[in-house]
């Protein structure tokens, strides 16, 4: 048990560079503390015991502002760094040495049963408001940019940027047939086929009736307007 205690704290203290000490972590550390409940509740969880399992968990909510499910299953070196807000669900997974960091969700999208939540390899990073939303895998070493919302598996050793999520570089390099910067905002997009589109109308009605050209004309430039 103090072999693992230890282990837990020296990866905090790894990761973080302001963590002065252990003992600053082990007594102040909301994150720290929060996975110290969730490792008493799954034990409960396990053994049948559900509830006793979720008042220890909505008892460290309390606390910490963190809710982890003590269905959750939790690999070794978990940081969660500043805390308030992260939520973790029932059937979510995390491997080795991850590190989340404030109001991160890895949660459901109301419409999956059983397997509802998504699954962490090691040494995945999840930005600060990042929302992880299914049951797919984030692959090991990946990144998930703050306030992205993922909707979709993420390969091993790539980064994930927006809303929705896409990828922006696997293993260091940008993906070769996606324009990742250029994206295209398909509001805008569609404003700007129906402004052509009128625009065309303007042309071939001027030609039958030039004043009637001229209200359509007014309609095109509103669209014009929207569309900017």
């Amino acid at each position: 048990m103090f072999k693992n205690l230890k282990a837990e704290l020296d990866s905090i203290m790894d990761r973080d560079p302001a963590a002065r000490s252990r003992l600053e972590v082990y007594f102040l550390y909301s994150g720290f503390k929060a996975v110290r409940s969730y490792r008493r509740a799954h034990w409960f969880y396990l053994h049948n015991h559900k509830f006793i399992a979720r008042w220890i968990s909505q008892r460290a909510r309390r606390r910490t502002g963190i809710e982890i499910h003590p269905g959750a299953t939790i690999g070794r070196g978990l940081f969660i760094d500043h805390g308030m807000g992260v939520v973790i669900g029932e059937t979510a997974e995390i491997g080795d040495n991850c590190t989340l960091y404030q109001c991160v969700t890895l949660g459901g999208t109301g419409k999956d049963h059983g397997k509802r939540h998504p699954t962490l390899g090691d040494n995945v990073m999840v930005g600060s408001g990042a929302k992880i939303l299914g049951p797919f895998r984030v692959g090991d070493n990946a990144r998930v940019a703050a306030g992205a919302v993922v909707l979709d598996e993420v390969p091993a050793n790539s980064t994930a940027v927006g809303v929705p999520a896409r990828i922006v570089r696997i293993n260091g390099q940008k993906p070769a047939s996606l324009d990742q910067i250029h994206v295209g905002d398909p509001v805008a997009a569609e404003l700007a086929r129906l402004s052509a589109g009128y625009e065309r109308l303007a042309g071939r009605l001027e030609e039958l009736d030039p004043r009637g050209a001229t209200v359509s004309r007014a309609g095109t430039e509103k669209m014009k307007y929207s569309a900017n």
